[in-house]
């Protein structure tokens, strides 16, 4: 059996090489020379695609095209800083801008980009928030370990999957992944896809 391709994406915005495909695919540009993914992002559009559209096929790896990417559920491309893509995920990509309160592809795409990257460098913007204000489909970091609220409880996430289910705390304050725009959104109603072993 052939190796993963590192084309994988975590909830923590890395790029990995882990059999866990997923249910999306998505793009963040142009990042790969050859089959060697070589830089994190080409810009702030960042989004998450359907992986059938209109029986449109295309090839991995094509030079100067963009880099396939995938998601384990939507709430890890959401983590991630990913948005839903206009075009094949119109309906979603409507009720994420209309829970958004309308704001256009470009004001949402320089917002999501100044949460998830520390400018000049590579790490990763963390925020906080209390516990007591998470949605479901919000990832947070558990002991160094991303986690994600879904249905009362955390299941953290590995390059495996979903594992263990542990309560969520009723105090204090939750260490963010994913951005706090897609955290809004999130609890204006958007229905993120979570991956049923999360439950």
């Amino acid at each position: 059996m052939d190796s993963p391709a590192r084309n994988r994406v975590t909830p923590l915005g890395e790029i990995v090489a882990i059999p866990l495909r997923g249910a999306w695919t998505g793009n963040r540009g142009v990042l790969h020379e050859g089959r060697e993914i070589v830089r994190r992002h080409a810009g702030d559009l960042w989004i998450t695609c359907a992986l059938e559209f209109r029986d449109r096929r295309r090839e991995q790896w094509l030079p100067r095209r963009w880099t396939h990417l995938f998601f384990h559920d939507e709430a890890v491309s959401f983590a991630a800083g990913h948005r839903p893509c206009g075009e094949c995920r119109r309906p979603g990509y409507l009720a994420y801008q209309e829970a958004w309160g309308g704001a256009s592809a470009r004001e949402m795409n320089r917002r999501l980009h100044d949460e998830r990257i520390v400018r000049g460098t590579h790490r990763r913007r963390l925020h906080a928030l209390p516990w007591r204000d998470l949605p479901d489909g919000v990832f947070v970091l558990l002991d160094d370990i991303p986690a994600v609220v879904v249905d009362d409880h955390l299941t953290t996430w590995t390059h495996e999957g979903y594992r263990d289910h542990l309560p969520v705390p009723t105090a204090g304050t939750a260490c963010l992944i994913t951005p706090p725009a897609t955290v809004a959104v999130l609890r204006a109603g958007y229905p993120v896809q979570v991956d049923d072993s999360a439950r």
